[in-house]
């Protein structure tokens, strides 16, 4: 539909009626557009290619937004539509699995940075990180504070998560990927910490592989 720069657009959040969070929402002529998916700075390629699919192959009224850290994907919506989570982008929440998973992945990466890194590098993960949330917008994560919750609360455990959508999922796996490699040298850690899924029950690991098989980081993570 669009190809839009930054300074076309207008971006601010409205509070979700039935949610504790705030929705971010993109603005252009008079239509309103709410996020779908955002890719980084390197990732010009596979945002076009969703963009097309989405536009081209199914039809929907959606923005991409390029901007120079990263692209994002808008899909056309009313703002009524806000009360039941629906749109023409078919954007929904993720499902709590998927979130608990990218946090199990997440923990099980600063750990390691931890034992074998030291605390050096430790603190300049903690500052990449929140940079990440800061970045994609996450709600619940701009903060020293909130992010470093993240990093140590149980989230199997935990009554409850934090309301990412699919979008902030890819994005945090692409960018913990790209830092993991940074900081280990390799990605020959992605196997190891792929591991923490086991403490998840099966049918809640099993929804997240098949949402990581069909996700753009599919190939980095080794969901194979």
């Amino acid at each position: 539909m669009f190809i839009l720069k930054r300074q076309d657009v207008e971006i601010s959040s409205i509070q979700h009626p039935k949610r504790d969070q705030k929705v971010p929402v993109l603005h252009y002529q008079g239509q309103t557009f709410r996020l779908i998916n955002i890719f980084g700075a390197t990732q010009s390629d596979e945002a076009r290619a969703l963009w097309r699919e989405l536009t081209d192959n199914r039809g929907k009224a959606c923005v991409l937004l390029e901007e120079t850290e990263r692209y994002s994907i808008w899909g056309k919506i009313r703002l009524d539509q806000l009360d039941d989570g629906s749109g023409d982008d078919g954007s929904v929440g993720a499902k709590a699995a998927l979130i608990q998973a990218c946090l199990l992945l997440l923990q099980a990466v600063y750990i390691d940075i931890e034992d074998l890194l030291g605390d050096r590098q430790l603190g300049i993960f903690e500052q990449e990180l929140l940079d990440v949330f800061k970045m994609g917008q996450f709600p619940g994560a701009d903060t020293p504070d909130a992010a470093n919750q993240l990093l140590t609360i149980d989230p199997l455990a935990s009554l409850q998560v934090p309301p990412w959508r699919e979008g902030h999922l890819t994005l945090l796996l692409e960018e913990l990927h790209r830092l993991g490699k940074e900081h280990f040298g390799n990605s020959n850690f992605t196997q190891r910490v792929m591991d923490a899924l086991e403490d998840m029950p099966s049918q809640d690991r099993g929804l997240f592989m098949a949402w990581l098989k069909q996700s753009p980081v599919s190939q980095v993570w080794q969901a194979s």
